[in-house]
């Protein structure tokens, strides 16, 4: 069973940074697509950031040119840099990975207030 945990998350002011990291408890495959999810209370996940396979990123149009996704696979691990954050980025951030089935870490929460 691959379990994933994520950290980094906190109470941040806006224009500020955070970076999320994902441990996974296993290796990463180069076949795995890693993702980063969030969610605010009362609405649906969205997708965040995705890496796949072949190296493509997708982002939501909401946080180009603000986050960038990044894995290291000898570390088992996936990062999601999030620069110049706004109070609209508030939400638990989680992290996901597809083989064959979706697995999903615990979620962290990410605050942007001043």
């Amino acid at each position: 069973q691959v379990q994933l945990v994520e950290s980094g998350g906190g109470l941040v002011q806006p224009g500020g940074s955070l970076r999320l990291s994902c441990t996974v408890s296993e290796i990463i495959f180069s076949t795995d697509v890693m993702g980063w999810y969030r969610q605010v209370s009362g609405k649906e996940r969205e997708l965040v950031a995705r890496l796949s396979s072949g190296g493509n990123t997708n982002y939501a149009d909401s946080v180009k040119g603000r986050f960038t996704i990044a894995r290291y696979n000898a570390e088992r691990t996936v990062y999601l840099q999030m620069n110049s954050l706004k109070p609209e980025d508030t939400a638990v951030y989680y992290c996901s990975l597809h083989r064959f089935r979706d697995y999903w870490g615990q979620g962290t929460q990410v605050t942007v207030s001043s």
